[in-house]
Parts: C-alpha cells; sequence; structure tokens
C-alpha cells in the first residue's frame, strides 16, 4: 500500500513572494492572434477577419479577452507551482479572472508580473492528499496598462496514489458515426451564426433578462491533432517564442522520474530544443501520450486547463459582442476534456445589475460538460453590457 502522504511543508515561503516575470520574446502579431482563436475553435471573425475588424468599433484586428493566457510562460499555472512536493504531479484546477478594459492588439508586447497567493490540502477521491495551490498573474502592456488579472488554481497530487486509486475510467476514445458528425457540425454553427447575427450590433443590456439562456456551444470531438494544435498556439511553446525563465527547476519542484524532464530549460533550449519542449519530453506530455496520461493517473490523452478555461471566456465573450466585455469569471474545473469526447457550453442569466459607476452587467451562471452529461467545469460571471 502506497504511504499516503503530501509534503507541503516548502510552500510557506514561498506565499506573497514574487517569482520570476514572463514576456513573448516579441511584440504580439496578427497571426498570433489568428493562431489562438483557430486553436481555441473560435470563429468569431474579430480576431481573425481583417475585413471584418476594420468595421468594427476597435477598426483594427483585435486579441479575444482569453489572448491574455498565451503570452504567459506557463499557461497561467508559474505562481501557481512554487515550492517543493516531493513526488508530485499538476494539473489544472480552475482560473479567475478580473478584466480592466484595456485589450491586446498586434505589436503590443505584453509581461506578466506573478505572485504565488495561497494552498490548501484536501483529501480527493482522484490522488488522495491534494494541494489546490493559487497564483496571481497581472498581465500589462508596453505602456504599463493593467490588462488582466488572472489567479490560477493548480492541483498538486502524487501521481503514484492517483495510479493506485483509478478513480478516471475509460481507457478508449468514443466512436462518432458520420451522421453524427454531420449532426454535431450543424449544432457548432448554430452558435457561430448567433455571433453572425448579431455583427457589429449592439446585445443592450436593457433587453437581456434573467432567466434567458445562451446559445450552446459546442467543441469537439476533441483529439490528439487538436490538442497539438492548442499547444502550438500557446508562445511560449514555440522554440525561444519568450524569455525563458531563470528560476525554474522541474525537478526541483517535486516532479520525478520520467515526468521530470528539461522543459523550458534556456541553456538546453538552444542546444537541442526538442529535449525542452514539453509536447514531447517532461511533465506535459501526458496530454499528448496515452501511456504518459496513465502514467499520472488519466486514462487517455486530455485536454489544456489553460484552454478550458479560453473556451469559456470566448463563450461569454462571443454572446456579449463587440460592446460587450466579460469583466469577471470565477471557473472551477472538475474534469478534462479527453480524447473522442466533446464539450458543451451552456449558460443562464442569473442577475442584473448597474455597479457603483453606472456600468450595467449582468451576471451568468456557466457549466460545461461532455457528452455523457459529466460537468467538466462550472463558472459565474459578470458581464457588461451597453445600455440604451
Amino acid at each position: 500500500m502506497t504511504d499516503k502522504i503530501l509534503d507541503c511543508s516548502d510552500l510557506d515561503r514561498h506565499m506573497g513572494k514574487a517569482i520570476c516575470p514572463s514576456r513573448p520574446r516579441d511584440p504580439i502579431a496578427k497571426m498570433d492572434i489568428r493562431r489562438w482563436a483557430q486553436a481555441m475553435r473560435y470563429p468569431n471573425r474579430l480576431h481573425y477577419d481583417d475585413g471584418f475588424a476594420n468595421e468594427s468599433r476597435f477598426g483594427r484586428l483585435i486579441a479575444p479577452q482569453s489572448f491574455a493566457v498565451a503570452c504567459d510562460d506557463g499557461h497561467g499555472a508559474a505562481p501557481a507551482c512554487v515550492g517543493k512536493i516531493p513526488e508530485s504531479h499538476l494539473i489544472f484546477g480552475g482560473d479567475e479572472w478580473w478584466f480592466y478594459g484595456p485589450r491586446i492588439y498586434d505589436g503590443d508586447w505584453i509581461h506578466d508580473e506573478r505572485v504565488p497567493f495561497d494552498y490548501v490540502v484536501k483529501e480527493t477521491k482522484f490522488g488522495g492528499p491534494t494541494c489546490f495551490q493559487r497564483g496571481d498573474n497581472n498581465y500589462y502592456n508596453q505602456n504599463g496598462d493593467f490588462i488582466a488579472k488572472q489567479r490560477s488554481t493548480s492541483i498538486r497530487y502524487r501521481a503514484d496514489i492517483a495510479r493506485e486509486a483509478g478513480a478516471l475510467t475509460g481507457t478508449e476514445d468514443p466512436e462518432w458515426t458520420e451522421s453524427q458528425i454531420v449532426e454535431l457540425e450543424a449544432r457548432k454553427f448554430e452558435y457561430i451564426k448567433s455571433m453572425h447575427e448579431l455583427g457589429h450590433g449592439k446585445r443592450y443590456w436593457d433587453n437581456v433578462n434573467i432567466g434567458d439562456t445562451l446559445p450552446t456551444r459546442v467543441i469537439g470531438p476533441h483529439s490528439i491533432a487538436s490538442f497539438t494544435t492548442e499547444w502550438r498556439a500557446y508562445l511560449f511553446n514555440i522554440w525561444c517564442g519568450v524569455v525563458r525563465r531563470t528560476d525554474l527547476d522541474i525537478e526541483a519542484l517535486g516532479f520525478t522520474g520520467p515526468m521530470a524532464g528539461k522543459e523550458q530549460d534556456p541553456v538546453l533550449e538552444l542546444e537541442n530544443p526538442e529535449l525542452t519542449d514539453g509536447a514531447y519530453i517532461g511533465p506535459s506530455r501526458g496530454h499528448l501520450f496515452p501511456q504518459w496520461a496513465r502514467y499520472i493517473g488519466m486514462p487517455r490523452g486530455y485536454g489544456y486547463g489553460a484552454s478550458m478555461g479560453a473556451w469559456i471566456l470566448d463563450y461569454l465573450s462571443g454572446w456579449a459582442g463587440e460592446w460587450g466585455m466579460v469583466l469577471h469569471s470565477n471557473a472551477a474545473y472538475r474534469g478534462p476534456a479527453f480524447t473522442g469526447d466533446i464539450t458543451i457550453m451552456t449558460a443562464t442569466v442569473i442577475d442584473k445589475k448597474i455597479d457603483e459607476k453606472g456600468n450595467p452587467f449582468v451576471q451568468v451562471d456557466f457549466k460545461m460538460s461532455n457528452q455523457l452529461g459529466a460537468v467538466m467545469a462550472t463558472a459565474k460571471a459578470e458581464i457588461q453590457l451597453p445600455k440604451r
């Protein structure tokens, strides 16, 4: 029987102390924005069609609100993974976002200041004693404008205990018939049409009522290919795409064995970059290789928590339209997207308010599930809308 101890004694000395900041090596390019929208399966023309974007209120191509996390060098999890927990691994547990108004455009140079926040240890069916650790990412542009804060939650656990528990079952991808795929594509297009119908128009706060439901958004089926497309849209996953951290040591964090590779090592990247590429070697490869997914307690290839968070922000932003904006979102991730599954997003308006500055907004209750009805994520969000 495994000795079920999770040693978190090293974490206290890191709380509240800033870690090495992150920034892309180059200013943001239009193709970075387009690549992100495509990888997140978010066909909002503001983010890839110059003609449409030029006629918008922005007068140019603009990045989705979710794009901020693409500018970080660790999916936002870096300040939520500090301190050594021996024999541990990490998956994503949630993201809370606050947006302050400035948007990201091509030509911007984004940097991220990061501070570990707190942690708590709980018992879980998946991994026994499990550490839920949080850290803040503060995103700024080259002018010092505060774009967004992301409070990321990481779940740190012992992979050997998770393998022993075997809480996640289903090693084989579900099979979809050709007719089912055709039906899925039709369901996906319903959400896309809702964005087309709104176009450059305004979704007025006055016309939204408590109890209204947002259009259903469907993505998938997920695959190793789709997860790989997501991976390459994060700028830090491109060779020399970001200024690498000098304080990152995967083994010192407690990752062990085949999961303690030299992912993001700035010296090795120049000598043999494939050895630093998390798609192939190191703690991230469990997403793309079923063998390594099972090693950390997952049944098969699985998606990225930061992408799940982006899907939520994109879904809400697409409904709000170009005159609206997600102000705040607090999402908890309950289970990843697995290969072969689809992801279904729904939301309901649960409140309408006007803040102390006179800005109207609605609050929505969000749910993400797979084709079997298993809940993957939940969230509460506040969305600012224009008022007549």
